[in-house]
């Protein structure tokens, strides 16, 4: 195996022309920390790790997907763009191991990154000229160089600073020019700020354009089998390659009419897209290409990924897009969202009936026998994920649901009392899980669910609901407790008990923000009966704070019998 060292700027020089990444590469999920952390190890002579790449012949390259690096990485949107390869009459070379670094480089020379920290930011990577090299030998991951990804240069804070773009230095064929460059910045700078400045531009420039930071071996063969299986080998180490990874790297190269990979990341985004927002990743989908295509396990081996399979799936896509559309539709229009779909595998089977059944407007219909069936399949999500059915072996869980499911058809009503037998589930909630769900504490996992579960004739259709206190979290503080007169044991049962279910609802974004932090006692005085009745605020004679024990045991009572009457 032959080795080729390369530099930074020959990398960089080729990024996007020469070298390109293949479709069976999962996407770049590097922070702006491992990137920073990357120019650092190369300012400090850190090895960065040998770089794998696949020779892929001219006379081949129409026959695989190829997609371009990402410049300006956007952390709403960061699929990588399809290559244009028309016009090219050349050998390309494709990436097999070292996407992640390579991007980085992009990004950190010649791109961007924007990202949400509280508000979305749009930033661009920096070296401190002022801040001289601090290695740390009790904790290696700390920075030696002033590397920062900022929103501009302009500094911050009573450190010496003086951002200098890290992409500039490719400006300049020669270090000196490069200083030159920096001149006038410097010119009125303490002496021994302007030597430290100068010495990070040369050794900037040094390890850019001069120095072997690396090495690269390229593959040639032509056989994309072995290919992937390198690329699979090539890739056990670092960040892990996940089944599902495999899996859409396998479907890469083995569907014959559809790209995999443009198919399922669209698909995945295009779900997340329905009523108010989903977080369902790729892994959720090919789980459910397994699950909904028939005969196929669903298990994540590499055995079940074999030619066949894959293409049972392909031939399968459409009707597995249309049952997951229909379902994730469906679930919406009940009132579940990215923040209560807390057991997405609990919808797999959902999706296996509709396909059964065939139509895809399933959760627009009306009819009577389909309106019985909405009814006892949104009865049938709460309760499978309320009793978390699909914790522990959700595989074999799954396959025996599968099993109960393989005979429905269009007129099929939908199977609950046999699934809840299945799950061995009762459709009711007992005395001790209702107590157990009243210690649900605010923004836990399943506190959304229960809260949505109170609202059963609530509207739910693209509109934003958000967990609030009734009576306001800033309130529930020790020391204004205490300023307030009450006794240790009145502190502490108002403490235990703010952030419990009792003391939360669902109100719409406007709703919310209108409350605010406003006292209850004075909220509730511009709410009209029928929102009393709808968040279960019970009948008080007053709403002042000194109330609280008295209000947080009575809107329990509440609760607890709404989700007795959950059957």
């Amino acid at each position: 195996m032959e080795y080729i060292p390369v530099r930074v700027s020959d990398i960089i020089r080729q990024v996007n022309r020469d070298i390109y990444l293949p479709a069976i590469q999962r996407e770049f999920v590097w922070g702006t920390d491992r990137i920073e952390r990357l120019f650092d190890s190369i300012m400090a002579d850190f090895p960065i790790g040998s770089f794998l790449y696949w020779k892929l012949e001219q006379k081949n390259k129409d026959e695989w997907p190829i997609y371009e690096f990402i410049r300006d990485f956007d952390g709403e949107s960061s699929h990588n763009p399809l290559a244009n390869m028309a016009g090219i009459t050349r050998d390309v070379t494709l990436v097999l191991d070292g996407q992640q670094r390579i991007t980085s480089l992009l990004i950190g020379l010649k791109g961007s990154y924007r990202y949400f920290y509280y508000r979305w930011r749009q930033t661009s990577l920096y070296l401190n000229l002022l801040k001289p090299p601090t290695p740390n030998e009790d904790n290696p991951e700390e920075l030696t160089y002033g590397f920062a990804f900022r929103e501009s240069g302009d500094p911050s804070g009573k450190a010496p600073q003086l951002w200098y773009p890290v992409g500039r230095i490719l400006d300049f064929e020669d270090a000196e020019d490069a200083k030159a460059d920096m001149k006038s910045k410097l010119a009125e700078l303490p002496e021994d700020l302007r030597d430290n400045a100068n010495r990070l531009i040369g050794r900037l420039h040094n390890r850019i354009h001069t120095t072997l930071v690396g090495n690269y071996y390229q593959e040639k063969s032509q056989d994309y089998d072995k290919v992937l299986q390198v690329f699979v080998r090539a890739n056990s180490a670092g960040q892990p390659l996940e089944y599902s990874d495999l899996l859409l790297a396998t479907a890469t190269a083995k569907w014959e009419t559809l790209d995999a990979r443009k198919e399922i990341h669209e698909f995945t985004d295009s779900l997340n897209d329905i009523g108010t927002g989903y977080g369902f990743g790729k892994d959720f989908v090919l789980k459910a290409c397994l699950y909904l295509t028939e005969d196929l396990p669903i298990q994540y081996r590499v055995k079940n990924f074999s030619r066949s399979n894959l293409r049972k799936i392909e031939e399968n896509w459409g009707d597995i897009k249309e049952a997951l559309t229909t379902t994730v539709r469906l679930i919406s229009r009940f009132g579940f969202n990215s923040k209560n779909v807390v057991a997405p595998l609990a919808l797999l089977p959902i999706a296996l009936y509709l396909l059964k059944r065939g139509n895809r407007t399933f959760d627009m219909s009306s009819k009577v026998e389909d309106a019985e069936a909405q009814i006892a399949i949104r009865q049938w999500f709460i309760f499978s994920t309320l009793k978390n059915a699909f914790g522990g072996s959700s595989d074999t869980t799954l396959n025996r649901l599968r099993e109960l499911l393989k005979d429905a058809g269009p007129d099929t009503p939908f199977p609950a009392d046999d699934l809840y037998k299945s799950l061995e589930i009762e459709p009711r909630l007992t005395d001790a899980e209702i107590e157990r769900i009243l210690t649900y504490r605010y923004q836990g996992r399943y506190t959304n669910l229960v809260l949505s579960l109170l609202y059963p004739d609530r509207d739910w259709k693209d509109a934003v609901f958000h967990e609030d206190h009734i009576f306001p979290q800033s309130e529930f503080q020790i020391r204004l407790l205490k300023r307030r007169g009450y006794a240790e044991s009145k502190v502490q049962s108002y403490i235990a008990k703010y952030n419990l279910l009792a003391n939360l609802q669902l109100l719409t974004e406007s709703e919310n923000l209108s409350k605010n932090a406003t006292p209850f006692e004075e909220w509730i005085k511009t709410r009209d009966a029928s929102f009393q009745r709808r968040h279960l605020i019970p009948e008080m004679t007053s709403y002042v704070f000194d109330a609280f024990d008295e209000f947080y045991e009575k809107r329990k009572d509440s609760i607890v019998k709404a989700l007795q009457r959950l059957t």
